[in-house]
């Protein structure tokens, strides 16, 4: 009679479970990519893009591989190396064709006009602008890089902890295909989340411009060296 009651026990509890799992499977609803054709196609786009930027830069570091494997002068390479990296990092002038983006007032007879640009529209702006192969971007007088950060400051917005001017703003940035990005960034949605908040947004390409050079130390953290196995 025990046994029975045993055997029962553990049949009902297996089968309360799934139940149990039936009931969760039911009540969760399936959730469907809801994107249509076109944005399928820009997502496709944009990591077929991306993939490209990975072979090239796999194909530039083997490169530098060899050629430190190969050469007996490796101190020119290594400084070659350091420069591009600095140059990559942000942390050197650099000049080229782009497009200037400049920032207004939509309206000046309402009752509310924007002195800054939020910190929000600015992080979403500088995404769209790296997903378009943006190379290069100097925010008023503040080149981005990886870690600069946007942050709101007693109502103004800073970067890199510094305080960026006041609207109208000017938006410096370089592209190996300037005209393609300038055309991008006409029917970006940023000029729709920019007119949400009284602000237009405009491009402009340019042929030649000039962007400074990240001026502050880079801090590094939450690195250790690796000490050699002797």
């Amino acid at each position: 009679m025990k046994d029975r009651m045993i055997i029962f026990a553990i049949v009902t509890t297996i089968i309360g479970f799934m139940v149990a799992i039936q009931f969760k499977t039911t009540k969760e609803p399936v959730v469907r990519d809801t994107r249509d054709i076109l944005q399928l196609r820009q997502d496709l786009r944009i990591e077929k893009e991306r993939q490209q930027q990975l072979n090239q830069e796999i194909e530039k570091q083997l490169s530098l591989l060899n050629q430190l494997t190969e050469q007996d002068n490796v101190e020119d390479v290594m400084i070659d190396a350091l420069n591009d990296l600095k140059k990559n990092a942000g942390l050197t002038t650099v000049s080229g064709e782009g497009i200037i983006l400049e920032i207004k007032p939509m309206y000046s007879d309402y009752n509310f006009v924007p002195q800054t640009v939020p910190p929000h529209l600015l992080r979403f702006l500088i995404n769209e602008l790296n997903i378009y192969n943006a190379t290069d971007i100097v925010v008023g007088n503040q080149r981005i890089i990886s870690t600069s950060a946007i942050r709101d400051v007693n109502g103004v917005t800073h970067i890199n902890a510094r305080r960026i001017p006041n609207i109208p703003l000017e938006i410096k940035v370089l592209a190996t295909d300037a005209e393609k990005l300038h055309h991008e960034m006409i029917v970006s949605q940023s000029v729709e989340y920019f007119a949400i908040e009284n602000l237009t947004l405009t491009s402009t390409p340019i042929n030649f411009t000039t962007l400074p050079g990240y001026d502050q130390p880079i801090r590094v953290r939450y690195l250790e060296p690796i000490k050699e196995e002797s």
